[in-house]
């Protein structure tokens, strides 16, 4: 099994750690080369330059999704020229009446090679394997409803 770890540093940058008085501002370092400033939603009073929790785990489920779709369809030989995504993950009350992501809506769009032509049922059939076959989307398959938009 692989092992794929992230390091996290939140420091106290007030007089003390009060309610409503201190900052969720941190930093979350990847492959000890590639540092990203996290902080609350926007909602929670976080600051909206700043990604956070909720957007960094639609981003992993887009991306598993497409890395997904492009393993399948290349080894289908489907000539995929470009992928774009708008992922969007819904605040809500979950079955226990807690504040979770319930819904993820993904919005593909794939581009081809002009000389290839794909029917919308084929194209809808590959995204939904690769759904099947994301980690990440098989990791919140309990929890989180999916969407792929088209």
């Amino acid at each position: 099994m692989s092992e794929l770890s992230i390091k996290l540093n939140w420091q106290l940058s007030g007089p003390s750690l009060s309610p409503g008085k201190y900052s969720n501002t941190h930093t979350v370092v990847y492959n000890d080369n590639y540092e990203l400033l996290v902080d609350a939603a926007p909602d929670w009073g976080g600051d909206v330059n700043n990604t956070n929790p909720e957007q960094a785990l639609a981003a992993s489920l887009s991306s598993c999704q497409m890395m997904t779709f492009l393993a399948l369809t290349a080894k289908a030989g489907w000539p995929v020229e470009n992928y774009q995504d708008h992922a969007v993950a819904h605040l809500g009350k979950n079955s226990q009446g807690r504040m979770a992501i319930v819904r993820i809506d993904l919005r593909p769009v794939v581009g081809f090679k002009a000389d290839f032509n794909v029917n919308d049922v084929d194209l809808e059939k590959m995204h939904n394997r690769a759904h099947r076959y994301c980690f990440i989307a098989n990791t919140l398959a309990d929890s989180v409803a999916i969407n792929i938009l088209g």
